[in-house]
């Protein structure tokens, strides 16, 4: 493969949910440290993730846009922002709008949701067609408890097997399904517009691990990236709750910033000391 020239579109931005046990203000100020370019927010529990206003304020006060909303599809939130599924992505995606996100991320809808899995990639289209806003859905993995496995998503866990427009790929979750992230990215094609890049080992768990220290090809899924021109995001989503203190876990998401931009062919820029809204205040204060 030829060396490809630098794709200085990509942003590489930060899940919210990658800062966990700290919370969605924190993960602004870690993003905006580190010189990420966004952030992906998590729709979780954490009453800031709920609240577009604040969300808005720390984006400008930290200097951080928002890339991607994440809609609430966990099952610890059956119950954000309602408990009608569809409303929860009409919500999502007005959230995007305001916060000036071009992508709302989903879940496949589970097994048991079996009204909105019935019209679940109809709607997926149609949501998407309304506005500006991408509805990238994510490939998941099936369920296992030592030998059994269980189809937890419908239509399917498999996103490729069905005709959404824009797909989101999620190389821990392909770990856990024991498939290979290449071999899925080849096969989502150009309908691949949202990556969350962080590694697994196939143990069945859904590991989220930094990038390059795990089995999948993370390397070379961002070389693929860089060489075929892709224009999405990509959100660093990996693990740190096991961190022992706040600085091996900013360590953790500067690996995983400093790995991303080494395969996309990007320049690692230093970020400026309290991060990129004070490097502003500080320039305005010069002039």
């Amino acid at each position: 493969m030829a060396d490809p020239e630098p794709v200085d579109e990509v942003r590489v931005g930060l899940s919210t949910a990658s800062v966990y046990p700290e919370n969605t203000a924190a993960a602004f100020e870690i993003a905006g440290r580190l010189g990420y370019d966004g952030v992906e927010v998590m729709v979780w529990t954490d009453p800031v993730s709920q609240d577009v206003e604040v969300l808005r304020r720390l984006s400008d006060e930290h200097g951080v846009p928002v890339l991607a909303v994440h809609a609430p599809c966990l099952l610890v939130t059956q119950r954000v922002w309602s408990t009608d599924p569809w409303r929860k992505l009409v919500t999502a995606r007005a959230a995007a709008e305001r916060l000036g996100a071009d992508t709302v991320v989903v879940h496949p809808p589970f097994r048991w949701q079996r009204a909105y899995a019935r019209g679940f990639v109809e709607g997926i289209a149609r949501l998407g067609a309304e506005s500006g806003v991408r509805f990238a859905v994510e490939n998941m993995y099936p369920w296992r408890y030592r030998d059994r496995e269980m189809q937890a998503y419908a239509p399917g866990w498999d996103v490729t097997d069905e005709e959404y427009p824009h797909l989101t790929l999620d190389v821990s979750h392909c770990a856990t399904a024991r498939g290979d992230a290449l071999e899925l990215a080849e096969r989502m094609g150009e309908r691949l517009t949202h990556v969350h890049i962080g590694d697994g080992s196939g143990s069945g768990k859904d590991e989220h691990l930094v990038p390059g220290r795990g089995a999948q090809p993370c390397a070379a899924v961002l070389d693929r990236l860089a060489a075929t021109g892709y224009r999405g995001h990509v959100i660093a989503e990996i693990n740190t709750r096991r961190a022992t203190s706040a600085r091996e876990r900013e360590a953790d998401l500067a690996e995983a910033l400093a790995f991303t931009r080494l395969h996309l062919r990007q320049p690692a820029p230093a970020p400026p000391p309290g991060g990129r809204r004070a490097a502003e205040r500080r320039g305005e204060a010069g002039r």
